[in-house]
């Protein structure tokens, strides 16, 4: 089971990432169903990422059972903290900028589109673990 969600949850991060992409560059546009698919698609995600976090993870059921130790490993501790950490901050960007789009009057609609999708996007590239680093992870999963 873990295995399966898993690789659920790595591929859909690259749905996640197109839909930011598509909602920084659409995001003043009349019709704002691609925000609001980045935040539906960035809060299943997260869903998953609480079903792996809490239930499945071999990493963080170690890091909760020491949290401590967990600390002193460079690889529990990204997952335990840092990438849960960064992830949360986009999930919250992501839904303020829904709300203050959804609020705002059309010709401030884009801007605010740039910054809120925009920095969550920049918070999810900065909280994924790429390829090569210390907790890095294959960019596909199969």
């Amino acid at each position: 089971m873990y295995g399966i969600v898993l690789i659920i949850h790595s591929w859909l991060r690259w749905a996640v990432l197109a839909a930011g992409i598509a909602a920084v560059a659409r995001g003043g546009a009349r019709d704002s169903s691609t925000g609001r698919w980045f935040t539906i698609l960035l809060d299943v995600q997260m869903l998953i990422g609480l079903l792996l976090y809490f239930v499945l993870s071999p990493f963080t059921t170690a890091a909760l059972g020491d949290f401590g130790g967990a600390m002193k490993n460079p690889q529990l501790r990204y997952f335990a903290v840092e990438h849960v950490f960064g992830m949360v901050i986009a999930i919250t960007l992501a839904h303020i900028g829904t709300a203050k789009i959804k609020k705002a009057p059309a010709e401030r609609r884009a801007r605010l589109a740039l910054i809120f999708y925009g920095l969550a996007l920049v918070a999810i590239l900065a909280s994924i673990p790429w390829p090569g680093m210390p907790a890095g992870r294959p960019l596909f999963r199969f």
